[in-house]
């Protein structure tokens, strides 16, 4: 029996030894076919924790993006997700407790701790000022409670108050212990010292009146003084609360007014990045599919959002015919197949012939001299533009006496359009581009000038040189604008604010050097994408908003002049009035332009840009550049008139095509 238990457990041991014997970081063979074990082993290995290391940083993330893809959610269910969360939710994406607003100090009407104790002290002033003149009605029980505790002389006991030395005797009405013979010489003497007796009991009696009534007196003052005590305690405590609770409750709608708006502008800031890294990630995302013919030749094709991928597939039939097709993807779920050029199709088929006369063969040609024009040539479109690139550089060294400052500079401008022109149709359409920056002596570069706008203008024709018009504008710029030498703060930026306009109205062209486009009917429309970053109420647009809106009546006025081949003039004025408000809100906008080529590639450019909008305010400043306060210690803000010029030269180049085409002639 021992030895059958011996072998038994020797067997056990030959088992068990070779599991035991395995090292901890080696990977356990069974389940590598599951999905838990090979997850739970990719992250065993690509922990912080763990002692191994790949060699290859891309490996290593490589296999940390393969983990999240099996275990998040697929791409195309986040994207759906947000597009619903953008389009239905209502509800904000992440909030803040009011309390927790880090800069409520700051914030306008908000009471701080200090103030509230200022306050409670002027209340404890004022209400015991209060209540020391002012009489004060103790009840009657509170006093007939008082008068019971106070402890007052009786009547026959009024020698204590001299003995106990609260009053004094007069000398004239002492008692002597023994009366000298020379006092009483005669009855008269004796009635005298009988009357001095009576006089003395009198003046005890009148004095332990006087001392009862001056206890109890003193009982009813400390009643009453403990009692306006009372009263006045209560009164500020009362006061003081009410006072308490109405800066709790201020400040408490102070913090939430101001935190819904930071709510609001950061669910802005989120929600717009997150739809920036959902397409950014719909374009990242991509699939490789293999198309295959019948004689298993595979061609890859890419389909991807990120951009235009092609292959080449030969199509086969059962007799090996060849046919060439491209296939290219039109986005991340769709493909576009072509035929090659040159691939052609026909078909054979009889065609009816039918007896030629030969006859007319000797029929002299009558019309050959009244052949006409069937065709003409015309230019509908017309496209152009050109850009200028202007730079300027000065150098100062420390010794140069005269002083200034080094300084270098570069302006790029861009214009192009696109018109079309029948004889009942008008549109034209036009961009422009600037962006210039400078960077003066030792300082950072700044931005000294940024636009972006784009319009196109259709017009029908009416009479003469009048067209029923309409107009979509839009500008805004691409870059942050700081106030320098502030670079902390962004004032402006792209999308911050963008401006939109609508028109309906009629534009007067007598020639292709002057425009005036009057527009009743405009909306325009000004905007904010991101409330948070840039103060919206610079622009004109209200708390808890994002854009404003407002119609109005807008007047586009376009003048050109060609003084010469190279020098040219050209003015573009732009004035539209609220209806709302026609008297107090309107902007205005002229841009003089001055150009004069100087050589086929060079170009000098003066530019006079003035711009007054009362939605834009700026603040009002005193002699010293400070800021004028209202009387509730606020900025006073208003609109001003906005100039910029410039003079440059630099390098440009111009562009003017037609496009021609042909149409038939009716006769």
């Amino acid at each position: 029996m021992r030895g059958k238990l011996f072998t038994a457990l020797a067997l056990l041991i030959c088992i068990c030894l070779p599991a035991l014997a395995q090292p901890a970081d080696e990977p356990q063979s069974g389940y590598a076919d599951t999905l838990s074990y090979n997850l739970r082993l990719m992250k065993r290995y690509l922990s912080h924790g763990s002692k191994w290391y790949f060699t290859d940083p891309v490996a290593e993330k490589r296999f940390s993006a393969l983990i999240h893809f099996i275990e998040d959610e697929p791409l195309d269910s986040i994207l759906q997700y947000l597009d619903r969360k953008v389009v239905n939710d209502t509800l904000p994406l992440i909030i803040r407790r009011p309390w927790d607003a880090p800069d409520s100090l700051r914030l306008r009407g908000y009471i701080p701790v200090k103030e509230l104790a200022r306050q409670l002290e002027t209340i404890d002033q004022e209400v015991t000022q209060e209540y020391a003149d002012r009489p004060v009605a103790v009840p009657e029980e509170m006093i007939r409670q008082a008068l019971q505790q106070v402890r007052t002389v009786a009547p026959g006991e009024g020698m204590q108050l001299f003995t106990t030395g609260i009053y004094r005797m007069p000398d004239s009405l002492k008692i002597l212990d023994a009366i000298p013979e020379d006092m009483v010489q005669s009855p008269q003497d004796f009635r005298r010292i009988l009357a001095l007796d009576s006089t003395r009991s009198r003046f005890v009696e009148q004095k332990r009146l006087r001392y009862n009534d001056s206890v109890m007196n003193a009982a009813r003052r400390k009643v009453t003084d403990e009692y306006r005590r009372y009263l006045t305690s209560e009164r500020i405590r009362v006061l003081q609360t009410q006072k308490t609770e109405s800066v709790r409750r201020n400040n408490s709608q102070v913090l939430k007014f101001h935190n819904d708006q930071v709510i609001r502008a950061v669910n802005d800031s989120l929600m717009r990045s997150a739809e920036w890294l959902a397409g950014f990630a719909d374009l990242l995302d991509n699939t490789t599919i293999h198309l295959t013919n019948l004689s298993n030749v595979s061609s890859p094709l890419v389909l991807s959002n990120a951009g235009k991928f092609f292959t080449r597939v030969w199509l086969k039939n059962q007799q090996n015919d060849s046919l060439s097709v491209l296939v290219q993807n039109t986005g991340k779920r769709s493909m576009q197949l072509v035929l090659e050029d040159g691939v052609t199709f026909s078909r054979f088929r009889q065609q009816a012939v039918r007896d030629f006369d030969f006859t007319t063969l000797n029929t002299p040609a009558t019309n050959l001299d009244k052949i006409e024009r069937r065709y003409q040539a015309y230019t509908p479109w017309t496209i152009g533009g050109d850009g200028t690139t202007q730079f300027s550089q000065t150098y100062l060294n420390d010794y140069w006496k005269k002083g200034g400052n080094s300084a270098l500079s570069i302006l790029v401008v861009a214009k192009g359009f696109a018109n079309f022109s029948s004889d009942k149709l008008r549109w034209d359409n036009s961009i422009e581009v600037r962006n210039g920056w400078v960077k003066p002596g030792e300082d950072k570069i700044q931005k000294n000038d940024d636009k972006f706008e784009i319009a196109s203008r259709l017009g029908i024709s009416a009479i003469q040189k009048w067209y029923y018009s309409t107009e979509v504008n839009f500008q805004t710029q691409f870059f942050n604008g700081y106030k320098y030498p502030n670079r902390e703060n962004a004032i402006s930026g792209f999308l911050a604010p963008g401006r939109f306009l609508f028109k309906i109205g009629m534009d007067y062209k007598p020639n292709k050097n002057l425009s005036l486009f009057i527009s009743p009917i405009t909306s325009k429309t000004v905007f904010v994408r991101d409330t948070l970053e840039y103060d919206k109420s610079s622009f004109g647009i209200k708390p808890g908003k994002k854009a404003y809106w407002e119609p109005g009546l807008n007047t586009d006025l376009k003048f050109t002049k060609n003084f010469t081949q190279g020098i040219s003039f050209e003015t573009k004025y732009r004035m539209f009035v609220n209806y709302m408000h026609p008297f107090n809100q309107f902007d205005i906008e002229w841009e003089n332009t001055l150009n004069m080529q100087l050589t086929d590639h060079i170009r000098a450019t003066v530019m006079i840009h003035t711009i007054y909008d009362s939605k834009i305010l700026f603040d009002r400043l005193d002699k010293e550049g400070q800021p004028v306060l209202d009387p509730g210690g606020n900025k006073i803000r208003e609109p001003r008139m906005q100039f910029k010029e410039f003079v440059s030269i630099g390098f440009s180049y111009k562009i003017n095509r037609r496009v021609v085409r042909a149409r038939e002639i009716k006769h």
